[in-house]
């Protein structure tokens, strides 16, 4: 039997996303995003509320970087979520993370983050009194220690925390349970 539960954002599970910007004056800024992901082959969007510090951050500065948040950090990322840039400018030196500015964007990443990705900003409209933010990503930066023999990314080692709306927790993700676009090969014989 099926309960119906009304209308909520019920998906699960959802990236949480650390989304690193330089204010005016240098300062880094991190944000806790959970709305937002990949929308197109290099593109990322977010969606942010009007009054948030990371959007008048990145309308200046025309750039932004996105981190997975990893369980070693999680503390962080949810600080990240519970403070704001507009009440707290020292928020990110709190966290005790250590930021390097991209090569590719103005904006910063995080070093403890392993996965990040480096964004330019295209554009910034009014979506259902949210703001879209949708970024091109022209570089994905990862740490040595989250990529295997084949030179490329290893989720497993990622150790990527992942939010739950429901319940409003984290959890982590890893073990793979079967590879894409073939795990459903032999229907297509039927």
């Amino acid at each position: 039997m099926r309960k119906d539960l009304g209308s909520l954002p019920g998906l699960f599970p959802m990236p949480v996303l650390m989304v690193g910007t330089y204010g005016e004056d240098g300062t880094v800024d991190v944000m806790n995003v959970a709305w937002g992901g990949i929308c197109g082959m290099d593109k990322v969007a977010l969606n942010l509320a009007p009054d948030r510090k990371t959007l008048a951050n990145i309308k200046a500065k025309k750039a932004f970087t996105v981190a997975l948040a990893d369980e070693a950090h999680i503390k962080e990322a949810d600080f990240f979520g519970i403070a704001t840039g507009n009440k707290m400018p020292d928020k990110f030196a709190r966290s005790g993370l250590h930021a390097v500015k991209s090569a590719q964007v103005d904006a910063p990443m995080i070093e403890e983050f392993p996965l990040t990705l480096e964004c330019r900003l295209e554009e910034v409209r009014e979506c259902f009194g949210e703001m879209r933010v949708v970024g091109t990503i022209v570089n994905v930066s990862a740490d040595e220690k989250v990529i295997d023999a084949k030179g490329k990314v290893d989720p497993s080692k990622l150790n990527a925390v992942m939010f739950d709306q429901f319940q409003n927790g984290y959890y982590r993700v890893g073990e793979k349970i079967a590879q894409a676009w073939n795990a459903g090969a032999g229907l297509m014989k039927k």
